[in-house]
């Protein structure tokens, strides 16, 4: 406490005169300027006058003081000097805050300043460091106060949701002196007003990725799925269309209104797996649009027989009993993987001379004993059928056409048929038959 009375400085003066003549060197003081906040007393200290000055009201101070000889009396000769008080400074004011409304764009994007407040404390230097923080107020999380306390800062805002928010912000010392605790709390609160302004929005959907799926073999006109946006402005609906961009061989269509998607095309997985379209919702305003993207997966159906694998023409040495291994492809895409089974037509003169043993998705040829002579026969066209585990199953009838081959005893071929019929040149003939399991 600077109460009155407190030593400031002494002063000291000195007189060239002889102290043993009379009163010649005895001297007295006196405050020519600096009343009535200081006095200067017999012991030449000066001292406060006044309790309590402020240093925010005034934090300087030019004293003069007088040094008089012979007691002051007259006749007397006199000095002054100038004594310069600073007041230093001490955490004795709590900060306090002006009022405030801020107005903010609904379209913010968090995190971003929404407004600066400053709770104003006159001290200086560490006294004067203010602490804020959000007490309590209208949507919690979504405002915060920075470090910095000049600044505030918005996690996210929607006119449509909350127009105003009334925050209480609270401004403390960092530090505080004991002294003057009993004075007053050291802290100041305010109420601020964030008004959040509104814009025109556009649509907005309610997933930002739509997944949907439809059967290869769904006819035209089929409904795929649908997709929903809302206006944050109005209660209208919106306007749905797609992005012919996205679309370009025209498989889909929207309802405008209910946003239904459609086929408007034959799918086919084999070709297409996937559309990945974009959905567009408009206002009566064309200019606000929202947009979405919408993947269509395509699923599979058994719709395609299996065939050959692999070239089904093959040349083998007399006497050889293992003709090929056959092997088999398909387009289609069964969940539980491919099973193919494998045999030779009823009926088919390759039965004398061949035979097949279904290998589980592969199969051999074998040549019957004693085995095959290129003079006997140079070809052979043996029909295979494959068939798959579909529901309902499809197969195929595919020939292998067979050369014989007359071989040295390492296996090189020394002569093979060039004589062929004629229809040999169509290796492979594909019949789609279903097989119901």
């Amino acid at each position: 406490c600077l109460c009155a009375g407190t030593s400031v400085v002494t002063v000291k003066a000195t007189d060239a005169d002889d102290p043993t003549y009379g009163t010649a060197a005895q001297i007295v003081y006196s405050l020519l300027q600096g009343g009535p906040y200081f006095t200067v007393d017999p012991n030449t200290v000066v001292r406060t006058a006044l309790p309590d000055l402020d240093r925010e009201t005034r934090d300087r101070y030019q004293l003069v003081v007088q040094a008089r000889d012979l007691l002051g009396r007259r006749g007397a000769l006199s000095g002054t000097t100038a004594v310069t008080v600073t007041l230093t400074d001490v955490n004795d004011n709590p900060p306090r805050f002006p009022n405030y409304r801020f107005s903010i764009p609904e379209s913010v994007s968090a995190p971003a300043v929404v407004a600066r407040i400053k709770a104003v404390d006159p001290d200086l230097g560490q006294n004067a460091e203010v602490e804020y923080r959000v007490l309590d107020g209208d949507g919690p999380g979504t405002f915060r106060v920075l470090t910095d306390p000049n600044t505030q800062e918005p996690q996210g805002l929607d006119f449509e949701v909350q127009s105003s928010y009334l925050l209480r912000v609270e401004a403390s010392n960092r530090q505080t002196d004991a002294r003057f605790l009993l004075a007053g709390p050291f802290n100041d609160e305010v109420l601020v007003q964030v008004q959040v302004e509104d814009e025109d929005e556009s649509p907005v959907f309610s997933e930002s990725i739509h997944h949907l799926s439809v059967s290869e073999d769904a006819p035209v006109g089929t409904s795929v799925g649908a997709v929903s946006a809302h206006d944050p402005d109005r209660s209208n609906s919106s306007i749905y269309s797609i992005d012919r961009k996205s679309d370009i061989g025209g498989f889909f269509d929207i309802d405008s209104s209910s946003g239904t998607i459609r086929t408007s095309r034959l799918l086919d997985r084999e070709v297409r797996v996937q559309h990945n379209i974009t959905i567009i919702a408009m206002e009566t305003d064309p200019s606000q649009a929202g947009s979405v993207l919408v993947l269509v997966s395509v699923t599979d159906v058994n719709d395609n027989p299996p065939s050959f694998g692999a070239e089904s023409r093959t040349l083998i040495c007399e006497d050889l009993q293992v003709v090929r291994i056959l092997s088999a492809m398909d387009l289609d895409d069964p969940e539980d993987g491919h099973h193919f089974l494998f045999s030779l037509p009823a009926g088919s003169d390759a039965n004398l001379s061949f035979s097949l043993t279904d290998n589980g998705n592969t199969a051999s040829v074998l040549a019957l004993q004693p085995g095959l002579r290129l003079r006997d026969r140079p070809v052979h066209l043996v029909a295979v059928v494959i068939a798959d585990s579909g529901r309902p199953s499809l197969s195929s009838t595919n020939t292998l056409t067979v050369s014989v081959c007359r071989c040295d005893r390492y296996g090189n071929q020394r002569r093979c048929s060039r004589d062929e019929p004629h229809h040999v040149a169509v290796a492979t003939a594909a019949v789609l038959t279903g097989l119901l399991t």
